[in-house]
């Protein structure tokens, strides 16, 4: 984007003779909530690492709000980060905890009360400004993490990893209270996660890396509905997931016709299960596998075409272990991928 306020120009990253991230070109607006989204060992902590000052990038460019950061020092470079561990000092109280940073800068006195004040009530705290780490849960303690950053006055705030070690009704809470903190501050947040649902649920715009490169920017929406690769359908949940040749799918029993034809420009098709029609359609196969998943049942179905994953609402008749139907792969409901491996 034109008006990028965080920008990564040609940026490669290695760690010794290992290249870890190559040539990585990334805009980032004001005021953005962007993930780096993928597998380990893609890249996107590396990435993170850089823009934070923690990695010397092997070569290219970083620029924040207008300045070359490059190779500028980690606490020169109004770059706040939140650790997944969270790290805070379990001996010091939350406000001493969230002061901390504020004091090496040498604020102190009314100046210093006022913001970690400030810090603490953003983030729901300022009751627990003298307890210390360990009478906290999990989600509260993030929280402090995140106000220590947020005192600081960070240009971008990192967080890597922020609720992977929360348990599932934290991750809820801490979702909403990340969005709420971002929306009301305006800081640009940037965070680093292998969950898919973390980073639709929460981001602007996801980047989705594999292999120290990006394989495709875009919104949520744009990101689930429409992948342009086999690697970025299959992350995002479409488990059907094939390449095209000459106009026909590519399984391991040889090409097969689809009843429509698909478009001429897509290297391959994907299918989420809910986008396979059962009961009706071309093909056979035979249930291998069954579960129920509160509105749904979902299926594993051994065909000629290879596994095919299904699902269909939980108030349909179900199908047992073994039994044998027909089935389709809806061209109208399928993604069109651009790449293919």
């Amino acid at each position: 984007m034109s008006d990028a306020y965080l920008q990564l120009d040609k940026l490669t990253l290695a760690y010794g003779d290992t290249v870890a991230v190559k040539e990585l070109d990334l805009s980032i607006g004001k005021g953005e909530l962007v993930a780096l989204l993928g597998p380990s060992g893609c890249g996107k902590t590396t990435t993170m690492r850089a823009i934070a000052g923690l990695l010397t990038p092997a070569s290219g460019r970083i620029r924040l709000d207008g300045a070359d950061i490059t190779r500028v020092s980690a606490n020169k470079r109004a770059v706040g980060l939140v650790f997944q561990s969270y790290a805070l000092f379990p001996h010091l109280t939350v406000y001493e905890n969230v002061a901390f940073g504020l004091r090496l800068k040498g604020i102190s006195g009314a100046d210093l009360d006022a913001r970690v004040g400030a810090g603490l009530k953003s983030v729901g705290l300022a009751a627990f400004a003298s307890r210390k780490p360990a009478e906290l849960s999990g989600g509260q303690q993030q929280r402090v993490a995140l106000a220590r950053s947020m005192v600081m006055e960070p240009k971008v705030l990192l967080l890597d990893e922020p609720l992977s070690n929360l348990d599932a009704r934290l991750r809820l809470e801490m979702r909403a209270e990340l969005q709420r903190v971002q929306k009301e501050t305006g800081v640009t947040m940037i965070f680093v996660t292998h969950d898919q649902t973390e980073a639709l649920a929460l981001a602007d715009r996801i980047v989705v890396m594999l292999n120290g490169a990006i394989e495709q920017i875009g919104t949520p929406e744009e990101i689930y509905n429409k992948p342009i690769s086999a690697f970025v359908a299959d992350f995002v949940g479409f488990e059907n997931v094939f390449a095209l040749k000459e106009g026909k799918l590519a399984t391991p029993n040889g090409p097969v016709t689809l009843p429509a034809p698909p478009p001429q420009t897509a290297a391959g098709l994907a299918w989420r299960p809910r986008a396979v029609t059962l009961g009706s359609g071309p093909f056979l196969g035979t249930v291998r596998g069954t579960s129920f998943a509160g509105n749904s049942r979902e299926y594993l179905l051994d065909t000629p075409l290879g596994a095919i994953k299904a699902e269909i609402d939980a108030s349909l008749p179900p199908y047992g272990i073994g039994s044998t139907l027909t089935f389709d792969l809806p061209v109208a409901g399928a993604a069109n991928l651009k790449r293919f491996g």
